[in-house]
């Protein structure tokens, strides 16, 4: 089922071959130096050593709970649900679905069953007042993307699964596709027969082996099984999904990349308006949501909008599934519903450190403000967590201990941007290498040359707030802003002359 000649992003383009850096490496022999293998490094510096030593860089192997992590060994984290009604992970928890016949058995295309017994417009309707916000990042209500699409008048309509989980610290999104695939294929139908698309794709990162093998058979036992391809559940819808598979791009994650990426375009983003959701993939109006996003839509139209809004609070409804990194002495995957505060996480989910004492943490990241300790009673919802410069984003929860020097942190998360911005726009692209190259310095000297390069840090810093056309620059910017609002006294340490 995967689409031979596009199979890999880009590769028939040399202009945009040049521009991904995992092409042709084995992911099964690289070792990671993301985000949450900085903060875990000492529990494996041996890996971590490696990690720096490899020419090609390797940001998350979706490993976080075992980081440092590296392609050879793997193993399965923790996975429980810590809300009245698992939504996510309900099948995952029990071990996984993998056999069509378990996942019919559990329920599996009952909703997609129900969905090609309603007009379009009915099942828009009820993803609009179910709540349902995009779980990748921005949280924008996926109701309101789904009509947009609706609403165009165009003969061809695609709809797209984000698979590109690139955030450092996220890992949900692996174990849907590799434990649960069955759950995105219904979802995506059911969004297509909703928005009227005949075609769909899932771009898939190349560090998610085991999800591509998965992906694969379900796609060919649902075909074969009428829930995909021609006239489904013996109906006159019909719906081809096929898999694109990155060949190492953070930005592609961004959804204007994305549909360059599989265009065969360099996957550099876009200016909008027009948005995707009115001229997207090949110039057609184009549905993309994320994998976790995808898989909470069966879930509604069987049990309902009202049973979906009455989960969570205020504007966050429903549920949403934390990745905790493995310096937590309980790592892993758990459901929980918006509302519960960052502690109830950190402590009694997390169960804290398993040693030493926390720093702070980043929440849907790394492109998010650092939360310190003195800020965990801040509930987990969007527009809470933004209101103190952090992100729901993927929901990966990286937590640092005080080994974890403030110049360490921005030296890494300005190097991993400036590695991976697509270039277009200036301050991100020469920006932050300029701030990288800063703390490279004053990490080797002690110190910089003190005002002029505070200023110049913060001169950069407002650039990328207001002239990025992306989430990298703008997440950069509130990685920084909250470095100047939290851990100021050892920001100023770095400036002295």
């Amino acid at each position: 089922m995967a689409d031979n000649s596009i199979q890999k992003a880009g590769l028939n383009n040399n202009h945009a071959k040049s521009f991904y850096h995992l092409t042709n490496f084995d992911i099964n022999k690289s070792y990671c130096s993301g985000t949450a293998c900085l903060a875990s490094r000492r529990l494996n510096q041996t890996c971590w050593k490696k990690a720096l030593e490899q020419t090609v860089r390797v940001h998350c192997l979706g490993k976080c709970y075992m980081s440092p992590a590296c392609g050879q060994l793997d193993s399965r984290p923790i996975i429980k649900c810590h809300s009245s009604k698992p939504i996510v992970l309900k099948r995952i928890i029990e071990g996984g679905f993998t056999n069509i016949g378990r996942y019919v058995k559990s329920g599996g295309f009952l909703g997609l069953k129900k969905t090609l017994s309603m007009i379009p417009e009915e099942v828009i309707r009820i993803i609009e007042q179910s709540g349902l916000r995009g779980r990748g990042g921005a949280g924008f209500p996926a109701g309101k993307k789904w009509r947009s699409v609706f609403s165009q008048k165009s003969k061809e309509k695609f709809v797209i699964a984000n698979a590109d989980e690139g955030d450092p610290g996220a890992y949900t999104d692996r174990f849907i596709m590799e434990e649960d695939p069955y759950s995105l294929i219904e979802s995506m139908v059911i969004a297509a027969y909703a928005v009227g698309a005949s075609k769909g794709y899932i771009y898939l990162r190349k560090e998610y082996p085991k999800a591509h093998t998965a992906l694969q058979q379900a796609l060919l036992l649902s075909k074969r099984n009428s829930f995909l391809g021609e006239n489904i559940f013996g109906t006159k819808f019909s719906f081809e999904i096929k898999i694109v598979v990155g060949q190492g791009s953070y930005v592609c994650g961004e959804e204007t990349a994305l549909i360059n990426s599989i265009e065969g375009k360099r996957p550099e983003v876009m200016a909008r308006p027009p948005y995707p959701t009115e001229s997207g993939l090949f110039g057609k109006p184009t549905l993309v949501n994320n994998v976790e996003t995808f898989v909470n839509i069966p879930w509604i139209i069987v049990n309902g909008a009202g049973a979906y809004s009455s989960i969570g609070f205020s504007n966050s409804k429903g549920t949403k599934v934390v990745s905790l990194n493995s310096l937590f002495r309980n790592p892993g995957l758990y459901e929980i519903e918006f509302g519960v505060s960052l502690r109830t996480i950190i402590e009694e989910l997390g169960g804290e450190l398993q040693e030493g004492r926390i720093k702070g943490v980043i929440v849907g990241g790394p492109l998010a403000g650092i939360v310190p300790p003195h800020m965990f009673d801040t509930k987990f919802g969007f527009e809470e967590l933004r209101q103190i410069g952090s992100s729901v984003g993927h929901g990966g929860v990286i937590v640092f201990d005080t080994g974890t020097p403030i110049a360490e942190l921005i030296q890494h998360i300005f190097d991993f941007s400036s590695g991976e911005s697509c270039g277009k726009c200036t301050p991100c692209r020469v920006g932050s290498r300029s701030i990288e190259t800063m703390f490279s310095s004053i990490l080797e000297i002690g110190n910089s040359d003190g005002a002029a390069s505070r200023k110049q840090f913060e001169e950069i810093v407002s650039a990328l707030e207001s002239t990025s056309l992306c989430g990298l620059g703008t997440g950069l910017a509130d990685f920084a802003k909250s470095v100047f609002r939290y851990y100021e006294k050892e920001l100023s340490e770095c400036f002295k002359w």
